[in-house]
């Protein structure tokens, strides 16, 4: 995916890198040199957004561009599609900046928006592939260029509960903290804790049964994690 958006939005060059759908945990970046001095947070960038920084908006966009085309790309098959939705989400954040309140992390704000976004281009793939016989892939992104283990976790987790994949994904992926998922998945938080650990134990064991058994151990190490 190529990084256009603030070029588009704000007039400006943006550096063009590719992307990949690889877990990262964002990194503060900014070009505004009054913004740099602390590596200020998501939160105070998008204040300083909402009230006209276009150097604000490159910087949430640098740091979000990637995590965002990621949690597309894990839920869609067809990576063009994630790359629309990634720029989706962020035209939506620019439109709804001057209502933005800072009521919960930004993360969990912009990921309330990907999530939106997702559930409608969903739906519209079903309308298609109903009224308009168009196929509907939604779920499963392609796997030809995996590899083998990564593969093999596609599969698996294709098989889990949806929500319960869904969690597991937003914890492992998207790094979010349960009191995060709970809040985008209007969940209880102990129910957040006990069906990721029932989807830890079922993608365990349907990677056990159908794969090397180091496929099932590369998500063991995080299971602690809280």
């Amino acid at each position: 995916m190529q990084d256009a958006l603030p070029a588009f939005v704000l007039g400006s060059e943006a550096p063009r890198t590719p992307m990949n759908d690889s877990p990262a945990n964002p990194q503060p970046t900014t070009a505004d040199p009054s913004l740099s001095a602390e590596q200020p947070s998501d939160e105070k960038l998008m204040l300083a957004f909402s009230q006209g920084s276009a150097d604000a908006f490159s910087a949430l966009f640098s740091r979000y561009k990637q995590p965002l085309f990621g949690f597309f790309r894990r839920r869609l098959a067809d990576a063009s599609h994630a790359e629309e939705l990634t720029q989706e989400t962020f035209l939506v954040l620019l439109r709804s900046a001057s209502r933005y309140q800072p009521r919960a992390l930004f993360r969990t704000y912009l990921y309330a928006i990907a999530f939106h976004i997702l559930r409608a281009h969903r739906r519209k793939a079903v309308f298609r592939a109903t009224f308009l016989g168009t196929r509907h892939a939604t779920q499963d992104p392609a796997a030809h260029d995996s590899p083998d283990a990564n593969l093999a976790i596609r599969e698996a987790l294709a098989k889990l509960e949806s929500t319960e994949r869904e969690i597991l994904l937003l914890r492992e992926f998207e790094q979010l903290s349960y009191s995060e998922i709970a809040d985008l998945l209007h969940l209880p938080l102990n129910t957040v804790r006990s069906r990721l650990f029932r989807a830890r134990m079922a993608l365990r064991n349907i990677l056990a049964n159908a794969a090397p058994k180091t496929a099932a151990a590369s998500l063991t190490e995080s299971e602690e994690h809280v």
